[in-house]
């Protein structure tokens, strides 16, 4: 995998309805915020990263990299995110990830880019097993640039569904071993609890 082939996109533009309508995405963990922690995570596996942020733009601004607020208003939910994403893309691949979510898995690129090329898709995503059934995680997302035309249809259609869109597209799925990598927070309650991991 060329990681700069691949531009990472941190999704942090939710109204975060369920912590009271919060900036879920600088809600504070370990010290940090949310969001830090996702770009810690995930800037050595791409070439690039960018945040999609649809308030307090000015905060997320000093994290350093590009901010983009989505294309619609209203609070599309995450796929007005990967829209963006994909709009202001420069690489061939664009690799989405919620920024509640700081424990994410360090391979996530690498895996989610070897599915895709082994199995010739065009988008991939990350599921964990939980006893026998699959869970998909359609938020963790490896797709081609050029979906973007294909998701602003779908999108046009009315649908937000990224599990609807990307069924429609050559989809891979790569199951993860540890769903606890895939925590994340939308409740204070899940947010107090979430732990530090094991070192």
């Amino acid at each position: 995998m060329d990681r700069a082939q691949i531009t990472g996109l941190i999704l942090a533009g939710g109204q975060g309805s369920r912590l009271g309508g919060v900036d879920k995405g600088l809600q504070v963990f370990e010290n940090q915020a949310l969001v830090q922690h996702a770009l810690q995570r995930l800037t050595p596996q791409v070439g690039r990263v960018m945040v999609s942020a649809n308030r307090n733009l000015d905060v997320y601004q000093r994290l350093g990299v590009p901010v983009w607020p989505d294309a619609t208003t209203g609070y599309e939910g995450p796929l007005a995110g990967f829209l963006s994403g994909l709009s202001h893309c420069e690489t061939p691949y664009l690799l989405t990830v919620p920024c509640d979510s700081p424990r994410f898995p360090a391979d996530l690129a690498q895996r989610l880019w070897q599915a895709l090329q082994d199995e010739v898709a065009d988008v991939a995503i990350a599921a964990t097993r939980h006893g026998s059934e699959i869970h998909l995680e359609p938020v963790f997302c490896l797709m081609k640039r050029e979906l973007q035309d294909s998701l602003l249809r779908f999108m046009q259609s009315g649908q937000r569904k990224i599990e609807h869109w990307t069924a429609e597209q050559r989809r891979a799925v790569v199951v993860f071993d540890d769903a606890t990598a895939f925590a994340n927070v939308n409740t204070p309650d899940e947010l107090a609890a979430l732990q530090a991991p094991p070192r």
